[in-house]
Parts: C-alpha cells; sequence; structure tokens
C-alpha cells in the first residue's frame, strides 16, 4: 500500500501552503507566482518527506538480495517472511519515475522560469514586451557568466582521456554543477543554523532578554521606517518634478498616469503640499527615465508597506513581553493586558487569562529550555557525523551506526522515523534560515502576508536548489552513497537520479575533507558571534551584550514603546468619547430625557424589547454620517466609518483599537488611487473574518491575464 507515499503528499502541499498563507498575500498576488512558488515550496517539502521511504525500500530490496544470494532458494520460508515488507511500500517503478518529475520539474523553475519571472516582476516597462525585453536581457547577462563557466569545463573535459561526452554525462554534468552550488549555500546555512537555533531558543526562554532584544529591533525598526519614508518622498519629489515637466497630451502622459495610479492619495497629496516651484523649464524625461522611476517607486512603496506592517508587528510584540514580565511577580493567575485583546467565539475560551499565565509565566521558559537542549544535542550529533562521514572502518558518524543497527534487524519503523527526525531538523534549520534572510533589503521574508512577489520567488530558487544537495548529504552521512564510502552498496533510487559528483575530480576528490572542515569553521565563527562582531565593527549594529551602541538602542525602544502607549491611550480615551456621544444620541433619538452613560445603556436595553421600536431607531440612527455626532479627533482617523450599534456583530468600533495592520496602514498613508496597486487587501492574522469579509468586496481583485501588471 503506498498510504504513506500519499500523506507524504498531502504533508508537504499542506505545510507549503500554511507557509504561503502566512508569507505572502494570495489575495494580491499574481495567480502564476502563487502557483510556482507553491510547487517550488511543495516539491521542496516533499522531497523531504519521501527520502525516508525510499531509505526503508532499499534497505528491504537489499535484505533481498542477501537472502537470495545466501539461501540459493534452498529455505522454503521464502525472502518475503524473513524480510517482511515495510509499511507504505510502493512498487518500485514509482521512486525514479517520481525523483524524475521532481527533480527536473524543480531545476527547470529554479534556473529557469523564476528567475524570469523575478525579471519581470521588477521591470518598470510599460507594455508587456518591454517587460520580457527586460526581463531577457537581465536573465542574459546573469547565465552568460554560467555559459561562459560551463563551457570552459566542458573544454577541459572533452580534452581529458577517456572522457567521452554523451547525453548522459552531459545531465550528470548539469546535476553536479547545481548539486554542488546547493552544498556550498548549505555549509553557509547549516553553519549557522546548528549553533543559532539551540542558542535563540535558550535565549527566548529568558523573558529579560527577550525584551531587551525587542527593545532594540524595534529602534532598528524605527530607522527602517524613517529611512523608507525619506526614500519614497525622494521618489515621489522626482515624480513631481516628471508631472509638471510633461504636458497633458504628450505620448509619455499615459505612462506617467500609470506611476501615479500606484501611490496612495494621501502620500500624493503630501507630495503635492511640500513641493516647491521654482517656475524654471523642465526637460521632459525620456522613457528609460520614466522606467527607472516606475520601478522605483514600486520598490520603495513596497519597503514603506513592509516596514510600516512590522513595526505594527514588533510594538505588539514589545507590549506583550512588557505584560509577560509584570504578570510574572502577579499573585493573582490571571494574565492581564495593558491593552487586551479582542477575542471572539472558541478563541476566548481556549485563551483564557488563567491559561495564557500559566502558558507564559510557568511553562514556556521551561520548555523552550528543553527544547534547546534537545536541538543542541541534534547539532552536535550532525557537526560529529559531517566530520566522520567519509571514514568507513571504523564507522564514526553517528547516523550512519544507528541506521546500521536498524539495518540489522530490519526494523523498518526505526528506520523511517530516525530519517525523517534528522531530515527534519537538517530542514528546519536550513529553511528557518532562509526564510529569515535579509539580503541587502532586497530579499526578505516578512510574515502576517508582507512579503512581496520578489522575494517569495527568491525564497522558492533558493529552496529548490538547497534541497537536493542536502539529502544527498544525508544519505552520504548515513552511508548509503557507493563514491562517498568507497564501498560498493544498494543505493537509494534517490541517488541513481540525481547521480553523484565524480564527474569532476577537483570536486569529488577534495570535496569530502573540506566540506566538513567548513562547516565546523562557520559554527566555531557563529559560536563566538564573529560576524556580529565584525558587522558591529563595520557599523550595522548589531545586537550585542555589554556593548555601549547596543544599550543606546535598546533604551531608544524604550522611549519609542513609551510614546506608542501614550498614542494608543489617547486613541482609546478619544474612542470612549466617541463612543459616549453616540450613546447619548441614540438615547434622545429614543425619546429618553437620560444623558448619562448608565441611563444610555438601560435605554437601548428597553428598545431591544420594546416591539422592535428600538432596532428602528438602531437602524435608522447607522444609516447616518458620523461626522455629524461629536467632534472628530484626528488622533482616531478615519473615525466616520465606526459603527457603534448595539448589534454584536457589527459592533466593530468599540473595538477598533485592535484594528488589523492593513487598516493601520491605510489610515495612516491613504488609500491607493490605482485600481490593482497599493496597500489594500495586505491583511494580518490579526484580522477577523469579518473585516476579511467585508475588505473582501473593496479590496481589488488579483491579477488574471497571464502578463497582468502586479
Amino acid at each position: 500500500m503506498a498510504y504513506l507515499l500519499v500523506f507524504s503528499i498531502c504533508l508537504a502541499l499542506l505545510l507549503a501552503s500554511i507557509s504561503l498563507y502566512r508569507y505572502g498575500c494570495i489575495q494580491r498576488q499574481h495567480p502564476i507566482v502563487t502557483f510556482s512558488v507553491l510547487t517550488a515550496w511543495s516539491f521542496s517539502f516533499l522531497i523531504v518527506f519521501t527520502i525516508p521511504l525510499d531509505v526503508t525500500s532499499t534497505v528491504y530490496r537489499q535484505c533481498l538480495q542477501e537472502h537470495n544470494i545466501t539461501s540459493n532458494g534452498s529455505n522454503n520460508n521464502g525472502p518475503d517472511v524473513i524480510c517482511q515488507r515495510p509499511w507504505g511500500m510502493v512498487e518500485e517503478e514509482v521512486f525514479p519515475n517520481l525523483w524524475r518529475i521532481i527533480y527536473w520539474s524543480s531545476q527547470f523553475l529554479t534556473w529557469l522560469i523564476m528567475p524570469l519571472m523575478q525579471s519581470y516582476l521588477k521591470a518598470g516597462d510599460f507594455t508587456i514586451k518591454g517587460k520580457l525585453r527586460s526581463a531577457l536581457v537581465d536573465n542574459a547577462i546573469y547565465y552568460g557568466t554560467y555559459l561562459f563557466i560551463c563551457g570552459i569545463l566542458l573544454i577541459y573535459l572533452a580534452l581529458q582521456p577517456g572522457i567521452s561526452l554523451d547525453w548522459q554525462k552531459l545531465k550528470a554534468i548539469a546535476s553536479s554543477a547545481s548539486n554542488t552550488w546547493g552544498l556550498f549555500l548549505l555549509v553557509l546555512l547549516l553553519g549557522y543554523a546548528l549553533v543559532e537555533v539551540p542558542r535563540s531558543l535558550w535565549n527566548n526562554s529568558k523573558p529579560g532578554f527577550t525584551l531587551q532584544y525587542a527593545y532594540f529591533k524595534l529602534s532598528k525598526l524605527s530607522s527602517e521606517k524613517a529611512e523608507a519614508e525619506e526614500n519614497v518622498d525622494d521618489v515621489l519629489e522626482s515624480l513631481q518634478s516628471a508631472s509638471r515637466a510633461i504636458p497633458p497630451r504628450h505620448e509619455l502622459r499615459p505612462a506617467l498616469e500609470t506611476i501615479i495610479r500606484k501611490v496612495p492619495t494621501e502620500l500624493m497629496e503630501r507630495a503635492n503640499r511640500i513641493s516647491r516651484e521654482d517656475g524654471s523649464p523642465k526637460a521632459i524625461p525620456s522613457e528609460k527615465a520614466l522606467v527607472r522611476l516606475h520601478r522605483q517607486v514600486i520598490k520603495s512603496l513596497q519597503t514603506l508597506q513592509r516596514t510600516e506592517a512590522l513595526w505594527s508587528v514588533q510594538v505588539n510584540k514589545v507590549l506583550h513581553l512588557e505584560d509577560v514580565a509584570k504578570n510574572a511577580v502577579s499573585l493573582d493567575h490571571r494574565f492581564k493586558r495593558e491593552f487586551p485583546k479582542h477575542r471572539v467565539g472558541l478563541a476566548r475560551v481556549i485563551y483564557s487569562p488563567t491559561v495564557d499565565w500559566y502558558w507564559e509565566c510557568v511553562v514556556k521558559a521551561p520548555f523552550l529550555k528543553a527544547l534547546a537542549v534537545i536541538t543542541a544535542f541534534l547539532s552536535f550529533t550532525v557537526v560529529w557525523s559531517e566530520l566522520t562521514f567519509f571514514n568507513r572502518k571504523p564507522v564514526l558518524s553517528i547516523f550512519a551506526n544507528v541506521l546500521n543497527v536498524a539495518k540489522g534487524s530490519y526494523d523498518f519503523v526505526t528506520i523511517e522515523l530516525f530519517s525523517m527526525l534528522t531530515l527534519c531538523y537538517l530542514c528546519y534549520c536550513a529553511y528557518s534560515t532562509v526564510f529569515r534572510i535579509k539580503f541587502l533589503n532586497l530579499y526578505y521574508l516578512a510574515a502576517h502576508h508582507q512579503t512581496n512577489e520578489y522575494s517569495l520567488i527568491f525564497s522558492g530558487m533558493l529552496l529548490c536548489r538547497l534541497t537536493p544537495p542536502m539529502c544527498l548529504n544525508f544519505l552520504g552521512m548515513i552511508h548509503m552513497d557507493s563514491h562517498i564510502i568507497k564501498e560498493r552498496v544498494l543505493e537509494t533510487h534517490y541517488t541513481q537520479i540525481m547521480g553523484h559528483m565524480d564527474v569532476l575530480g577537483i570536486i569529488s576528490d577534495g570535496f569530502n575533507i573540506y566540506f566538513p572542515m567548513v562547516m565546523l569553521a562557520f559554527c566555531l565563527a557563529t559560536w563566538f558571534s564573529l560576524g556580529s562582531r565584525a558587522l558591529n565593527a563595520l557599523g550595522f549594529q548589531q545586537f550585542m551584550l555589554n556593548e555601549t551602541i547596543a544599550d543606546e538602542l535598546v533604551q531608544e525602544g524604550k522611549d519609542l514603546i513609551v510614546r506608542e502607549k501614550r498614542k494608543r491611550q489617547r486613541a482609546e480615551d478619544a474612542l470612549a468619547r466617541r463612543r459616549d456621544n453616540v450613546l447619548g444620541q441614540i438615547s434622545r433619538d429614543g425619546g429618553s430625557s437620560s444623558t448619562g452613560h448608565g441611563s444610555s445603556n438601560a435605554n437601548i436595553g428597553g428598545m431591544g424589547s420594546n416591539g422592535g421600536g428600538g432596532s428602528n431607531i438602531v437602524s435608522k440612527f447607522k444609516s447616518r454620517n458620523l461626522d455629524n455626532v461629536g467632534p472628530n479627533d484626528d488622533l482616531v482617523g478615519h473615525g466616520d466609518r465606526l459603527d457603534y450599534s448595539t448589534n454584536g456583530n457589527n459592533a466593530r468600533g468599540v473595538d477598533d483599537i485592535n484594528r488589523s495592520l492593513s487598516q493601520e496602514i491605510n489610515e495612516r498613508f491613504g488609500v491607493s488611487t490605482g485600481v490593482s496597486v497599493g496597500f489594500k487587501g495586505y491583511g494580518t492574522t490579526f484580522e477577523d473574518d469579518d473585516y476579511r469579509s467585508e475588505s473582501a468586496g473593496r479590496s481589488s481583485s488579483k491579477p488574471k491575464g497571464l502578463f497582468d501588471d502586479v
């Protein structure tokens, strides 16, 4: 039965879908981008989940071969009695076909399709033809270097005696080149993550350290946010200059209007207010200049939107950590928040104040410390096995010894569980580093639906290039690769399809020695924080204890959170005043003579039980414009859209302080003037179901056509 393979496929697809939902915004992404990234992530996860099944299948086939050799058919019980079929065993031809489909599809995606999509997305041209031309030019320059190097290597191999270049050999060269590139990347990622994962878990178990680091990160985010706003102002100033220079009926005016439609209304109005006209004639920009300006506008607005969202997320995190520090010394055993969260339905029952207190103040710290100890042991095991996996006699690799013991008794369950645990930990270390990487502010995966398409495609490319060599490295550590241990063993179908790095003698001869040494060097550099110290010396502030610059940034973060608290408190006070005014207006419309807050509530209760008369008054009031009720407080932006009706399902105004990140960004920067581009549609995990249903009708539809602008 192939139920384990089907379960692995479903699990990989589910995990990739959850990750894509967390980081991307499916409602705003192009369908082709969503499908490509989902395919790349699903194939990468599927390789990790299916390798253990291939390993058990190989052990079973090896058992059959050994039985046939030793018994010569004289055993009446037959090989199937001695070698019991493992769970989820599939036909022998399934794995070769599966690996061919997954590997070559992922390679086609990561080396051809996704780079073109990346270049197409960042192109600032105004036509499909122009975008495609820019994408092809960018990739021609990128791959021209690779083709030049490959040409030199092919000439070198052709001149070697005894080597014939045929189609199979060329495929092996291409596979070896891709796997070598991925292995060098794996050295960097694992060298960092194998140390950082246990250390981060241990540090997160200390509330004081976590709070200090949160202050530090908030200060850095404040600087990034200010820089993003300044960048947007500079770009909009250039856009204003181009708008004044291009006449209304000029041939480049439609292209300029395309750029302007992508700027939120509030930002354009602010740019108009601060712009200064010197009266001097302006030269009309060229089409190339508008293309460059278009690219700058897209990039700057995406950066601003992301930093604003991450700022709000970090503020909420700091407030939560401060609440944890206050409740840790509380004897009430009920978690109290300075700014309570609004939960409805099942979440209110599960996340009760008592459960929150015991988790945050009692259980969480020991749980994280236990995880840190377990992951530290796994990291030590991985590093030791990497250093010794090429030694065949005696077998020093811990993974190889465990697998040999399980193979001796043909314990397929242990083999599958052990392989799955090891691969999942390697996968978590490598992928978590990929998902947290931030390279020159170009590629950055931000949670809460704040990752743009460009970064999503980049992550899909990295995972497709990283997963196959990581699995090959795992098979080498468990001594199931004959080209590493220099012994004839029955290899997995995965190794047979992927091949070996034996085409280039330089790589095959020295890689087994230098690969573990380089990984150990990166682990030691991470342990002693050499990278952070170097970046700190170069002026890139890193969080390091007992450093003056770190202490200054922590203090700055404390000052920033104090200001945010005051803003939220003023917003709540203004919201309470508006609520009192609204409730008083409702009571006056109902004929009540009382103006107090308590009597207003009593009248509301009376109206609700008086034959439906009260509901008519409420519905009549809801149809009014709330701008006419009470003063409009600028501290609560767009407050005229709040709803203070007594209906529990529509009482959004009372809890508006817990509005989503998308609402906060729209309220600060306004709604986009364009139809398909703006800050609308970027939901967050804080949004409730009612808001999603409302925003689904307001937000612009995602691109439907193959080459629609995103």
